[in-house]
């Protein structure tokens, strides 16, 4: 059986592979092109907004957003459960971060949030967490009320719709990411678009002072999905061996991380901020054109999920129109979810994604870095002890789907006690 993965580059196929490996043998375009007005311009004609202006990561078009609005004092509201790459930009801006709670479906606890607003609020950072779309409509009626910018988070959620709506589309400003295991993948790359020409000036001016990536960063860019389509994936199926090829690579620094061990800290790397290469745009609109394609089987994947663990002790996440399900987040009935995801990798299911067992994530993040004070929000900090998020993206097939849930019931039954249906 083929490894099964939730992350490292899901979404890479063979063309985009072979695409990355002809780049990298053409040097003379891997900084400045045409391809970054391209993908600028695609990302327009497909949200249906004035503006879009194109950076070397999701964090950066967030920064830019951030530094743009002119605020210079207060509170950014944000999920209490996310990753530290939303937070860091609100650091480096010398604003506050200030987290809400969430509800079983991952995104905004209304209540939490309510709660949370004080007279230092100023932004409120709208997540759309795994590309399961927020009630928009309630968003907007609360940011009003309380003289709120809305800045929507569409990392997980390009393609996503609320009420038939394309998110990213209802706040001030919104960014989207092309990192490794997002919707659509460039390995590293992001974009921040609005409506409002003010504010587009000056997100544009941001974007003319960054300077372009260095040739070595965006060699170790190109090579990441050619090493991990053609070797590491592949020697999955042996034990750790891809894992430990992936390490190696990584430490030797022919492969860069997703995140940096300074971000961590809420520092920032030396190759923030930046615009978005010729080279890793090229590999975005490749991607780009199979968006549709993409979310079709995300949806497909996600139903039969929903099929054969509804009726269970699973918790799972709400079956609506308009979700994208960038991954399948699931809750175990036990916050005991390492027993579970071991025994499953003995099977070549390798589900470990980093989101799980941090309110704030990947693991290691320094929490009071953040300012996030444990026990603040009480059901993030549970849920990401008991998530399992179940891959969704273009090479999992169905069959693959149906054995990773035989799998999923069978380990949860030797660590499960209780008479409950698995």
């Amino acid at each position: 059986m083929k490894p099964i993965l939730s992350s490292l580059s899901p979404n890479i196929q063979r063309d985009d592979a072979w695409l990355a490996l002809k780049i990298l043998f053409r040097p003379w375009k891997w900084k400045e092109g045409k391809k970054e007005t391209e993908l600028e311009e695609k990302f327009r004609d497909y949200l249906g907004v004035k503006y879009a202006f194109s950076f070397n990561s999701g964090r950066v078009a967030m920064l830019a957003i951030l530094k743009s609005l002119g605020i210079k004092k207060g509170n950014v509201l944000l999920s209490g459960f996310t990753c530290n790459a939303a937070v860091n930009p609100i650091l480096w801006s010398n604003l506050k971060p200030k987290f809400y709670d969430i509800g079983e479906d991952f995104n905004v606890d209304f209540p939490s949030l309510k709660k949370s607003i004080n007279k230092r609020s100023r932004i409120l950072l709208v997540q759309h967490t795994f590309g399961l779309p927020v009630n928009m409509n309630d968003i907007q009626k609360l940011a009003t009320e309380n003289n709120l910018v809305v800045v929507e988070d569409c990392a997980h959620a390009l393609g996503a719709k609320w009420q038939n709506s394309l998110v990213g589309t209802f706040g001030q400003a919104a960014f989207f990411s092309f990192g490794r295991d997002k919707i659509i993948s460039s390995v590293y790359g992001g974009i921040a678009v609005t409506n409002d020409s003010e504010l587009a000036d000056k997100i544009k001016s941001f974007q003319a002072k960054c300077n372009y990536p260095s040739r070595f960063w965006i060699f170790q860019q190109l090579l990441h999905p050619i090493l991990t389509y053609y070797i590491i994936i592949p020697l999955y199926r042996f034990k750790n061996l891809g894992r430990l090829i992936l390490l190696i690579l990584q430490k030797l620094r022919i492969l860069s991380k997703s995140v940096h061990q300074k971000e961590k800290w809420g520092e920032k790397p030396s190759y923030f901020p930046r615009k978005i290469s010729n080279a890793l745009s090229n590999l975005a609109i490749h991607q780009l054109y199979k968006l549709e394609e993409f979310n079709k089987h995300r949806d497909k994947i996600a139903k039969i999920y929903n099929q054969e663990l509804k009726n269970t002790v699973f918790v799972l996440p709400p079956l609506k129109k308009g979700s994208i399900y960038m991954k399948y987040p699931i809750l175990l009935p036990t916050q005991q979810t390492d027993q579970v995801l071991r025994q499953m990798r003995d099977e070549k299911i390798i589900l470990y994604d980093g989101w799980r067992n941090s309110p704030i994530v990947p693991m290691g993040t320094e929490l009071k870095k953040m300012n996030y004070q444990s026990g603040s929000c009480p059901k993030a900090e549970e849920l990401s002890r008991r998530i399992i998020n179940l891959p969704t993206h273009i090479n999992i097939s169905p069959s693959q789907a149906s054995f990773l849930i035989k799998s999923l019931k069978k380990n949860l039954a030797l660590n499960y006690s209780e008479t409950e249906t698995i």
